[in-house]
């Protein structure tokens, strides 16, 4: 991996269960997930021991300076190295650190699993991942008119896809 020593992603073990339930239960990460209840450790460590066992899953820990800073989870969804992609930073991380999540996860799927595309999701709300998305060279490919219900309204959820051909390592958009 081309990365800085101070940056890298790991596998998630198992001592970063609790964090990564307190980053996704915290309000600011929640509001932008399709399921927005709290989520329990034991709900969660299930999810965690089911997703662990699944080959094409990976479960990821972004760490800048040895301290976890987010968590990334890229699931291959066909063959030819198609994957999707879900993730957070952690709520209290500096500005900035979901780039370099961002950067670090591509330089990884691209390089490392050679990977042909990484395709990732918004709720139309969320515009800070749409920019986010755009920003790191994904191309919006549709928009899924009320694809979520989230118990009270319908949203659209905005699809992205970034070919390992179209993705620049180096340019910062």
């Amino acid at each position: 991996m081309e990365q800085s020593k101070a940056q890298r992603i790991r596998r998630m073990r198992l001592d970063d269960l609790e964090q990564v339930l307190a980053w996704r239960n915290h309000r600011d990460v929640r509001r932008y997930m399709y399921t927005q209840h709290e989520i329990t450790l034991s709900e969660h460590t299930c999810w965690f021991e089911r997703a662990s066992q699944d080959a094409a899953r990976h479960l990821l820990i972004f760490e800048c300076d040895g301290v976890a800073q987010g968590f990334i989870n890229l699931h291959e969804i066909a063959p030819g190295g198609i994957a999707d992609w879900g993730f957070y930073a952690a709520p209290e991380a500096a500005k900035g650190t979901g780039r370099q999540l961002g950067r670090s996860l591509l330089r990884h799927a691209f390089g490392e699993l050679g990977l042909h595309k990484i395709c990732g999701q918004a709720l139309v709300f969320n515009e800070r991942s749409i920019q986010f998305h755009l920003r790191l060279g994904f191309q919006q490919e549709g928009v899924l008119r009320d694809q979520h219900f989230d118990g009270q309204q319908y949203h659209a959820v905005v699809c992205f896809g970034l070919l390992a051909a179209d993705w620049q390592p180096t340019t910062e958009r």
